[in-house]
């Protein structure tokens, strides 16, 4: 686990319960592997566009404007940080049951035809094989059981994401009921900081 790259997609910003928590990822990885370089994109204070006509033209072609080259070259060194790390540690608050807008561009530029991922005879291939993440999903509800478990559109659209991309080692931290009260959202951190103790352990004896 040499090279980490960290995303925050929360709005929330210090406040933040999953920028915290990825935080605590990181630095669980780092202590177990001191020589890890990490790379921080914070998309709440450095936005990624959200797709457009133009974007979507310079990721997916021939860049034919300078709005559609600056789209691809954002992409490319988005792709690029993604491409360096052998471990990909996300934050994803969930908003209106799914992800910040805010990550889904991210995705929108890193999901790039050729390079990210490819379509043959036998369907779509991942590109990025051999990597590993770990999801920090936040929740100010209860969604990972019960009646509300259909609701949730965030687990199941990030692994679909990442799959895609050829990403399928992939732990998640779940951080619920954060709503709740202060005592629920204790448990939910200690239950978070425990996941994490265990993510990074398992990360350490695969490795």
């Amino acid at each position: 686990m040499s090279n980490i790259l960290a995303i925050h997609s929360s709005l929330s910003s210090e406040n933040s319960i999953s920028n915290q928590l990825v935080d605590q990822t990181v630095a669980a990885l780092q202590q177990s592997a001191p020589h890890s370089h990490v790379v921080l994109r914070d998309l709440a204070a450095s936005s990624i566009p959200h797709l457009d006509a133009d974007a979507l033209a310079g990721i997916r072609g021939e860049p034919a404007s300078e709005a559609q080259a600056a789209a691809r070259a954002l992409s490319e060194k988005l792709v690029s940080e993604l491409k360096a790390a052998d471990v990909l540690v996300i934050g994803a608050p969930m908003y209106n049951f799914g992800i910040p807008t805010s990550l889904k561009a991210w995705f929108d530029y890193v999901l790039h035809p050729g390079i990210t991922f490819q379509y043959s005879s036998a369907g779509p291939k991942g590109l990025l094989t051999g990597k590993r993440a770990i999801v920090v999903l936040s929740r100010g509800g209860f969604f990972s059981d019960g009646p509300a478990k259909s609701m949730d559109s965030q687990e199941p659209h990030l692994r679909t994401l990442l799959w895609f991309m050829g990403i399928t080692d992939v732990t998640f931290i779940l951080a619920e009921r954060l709503a709740s009260g202060a005592q629920a959202q204790e448990a939910a951190l200690s239950s978070a900081a425990g996941q994490i103790s265990q993510a990074v352990e398992n990360l350490k004896a695969a490795a």
